[in-house]
């Protein structure tokens, strides 16, 4: 099963909506959020997530949405 973590730090960056997109379209993953997953550096600069602990940094929201579907597919 896929496991895909988000920062709570880093929902100003949209991560909250690529969460909640993900577990509406995708229910055989585990999506969840942690207060910090230690990448401060890369979580101030902007949108990222953990798939199967390999960070993932994109430009912006929809870019991660649409790197981490392309991962699922």
């Amino acid at each position: 099963m896929t496991d895909i973590k988000f920062c709570e730090n880093n929902f100003s960056f949209g991560t909250d909506e690529v969460m909640r997109k993900l577990k509406e379209s995708h229910r055989n993953i585990e999506v969840s959020a942690d207060s910090c997953l230690g990448y401060c550096g890369d979580c101030e600069q902007g949108p990222f997530a953990l798939v199967n602990d390999e960070m993932i940094q994109a430009d912006t929201e929809e870019e991660l949405f649409d790197m981490i579907e392309n991962m699922l597919e």
